[in-house]
């Protein structure tokens, strides 16, 4: 028999229980603060309120994705005035009469790979023929000399090349370490999600809806950050790899009009 003052068990135990849930529900808020919180509506509001963790791999995709977009302008920037200095050159060269001609017209252009490549070979050529570039050579080079002479165009070459070619392996990085990074935050949210339902003691959408956004939303910034860095890197490697022909080509087209004056 129960007294007036006293209540019944149950209550008591009833109230016990809620107080443990409730205690439990603010130890893991710290950590997973959309459980026990106002239920997101925005994507906006589902980042606010996403965990440490998943907040810290969204600021590296950030981090990331300006790198890689700060890369990209300045390497269109670069090789668009590769392109457009070397497309004058080669136009000028190409009507060019002579070696002498072809060195005046380097002289006036502004710096370029064709104009560096152009000063390299002349400066080996005069180291071997001194005051051969104002007058034919009265005896052609040897053919060690002519081999050396297109090791020296090869080295140039190379070297423009890894010159053009600076920052855009950063494009790749990026691009093959964004998802894995994505998919880090994607498991985090499903960690979360669990938590939530083992939180809430059931498997409702309430429960297991703020761990699965966190998810999607890791795993669609770091789409966003990998598709433009690939797609960059391979733009950019194309427009190196097509240059670097032309390099050459044009290592070759001096060799044949040195060949052509009977400077070698």
């Amino acid at each position: 028999m129960v007294s007036g003052n006293a209540a019944p068990p149950w209550i008591v135990k009833y109230a016990w229980l809620v107080r443990r849930a409730a205690a439990g529900r603010k130890g893991v808020t710290g950590v997973f603060p959309q459980i026990g919180a106002a239920v997101p509506t925005t994507p906006w509001e589902m980042i606010t309120h996403a965990s440490v963790m998943i907040k810290f791999v969204l600021i590296l995709l950030v981090v990331l994705s300006l790198v890689s977009w700060m890369v990209m302008a300045l390497k269109w920037r670069e090789l668009r005035g590769v392109t457009v200095a070397g497309r004058g050159f080669n136009h000028d060269f190409e009507r060019a009469s002579g070696l002498e001609e072809v060195d005046l017209i380097v002289r006036r252009s502004p710096a370029s790979p064709f104009t560096r490549i152009f000063n390299r070979a002349i400066n080996f050529f005069a180291e071997m023929k001194p005051g051969a570039l104002r007058e034919v050579a009265s005896s052609p080079l040897s053919g060690s000399q002519v081999e050396a002479l297109r090791l020296i165009l090869d080295s140039e070459t190379s070297d423009e090349r890894e010159r053009l070619a600076h920052y855009i392996p950063w494009l790749a990085v990026i691009g093959s370490v964004s998802p894995l990074i994505g998919l880090l935050g994607t498991v985090l949210g499903v960690i979360d999600a669990f938590v939530g339902i083992a939180t809430q003691g059931s498997g409702n959408i309430g429960a297991v809806a703020p761990g699965v956004a966190e998810a999607l939303i890791a795993t669609a910034a770091a789409l966003a950050v990998a598709i433009p860095a690939v797609f960059g890197y391979n733009i950019f490697a194309s427009r190196v790899n097509r240059l670097e022909t032309q390099l050459e080509n044009f290592g070759s087209e001096l060799i044949a009009m040195m060949v052509r004056e009977g400077r070698i």
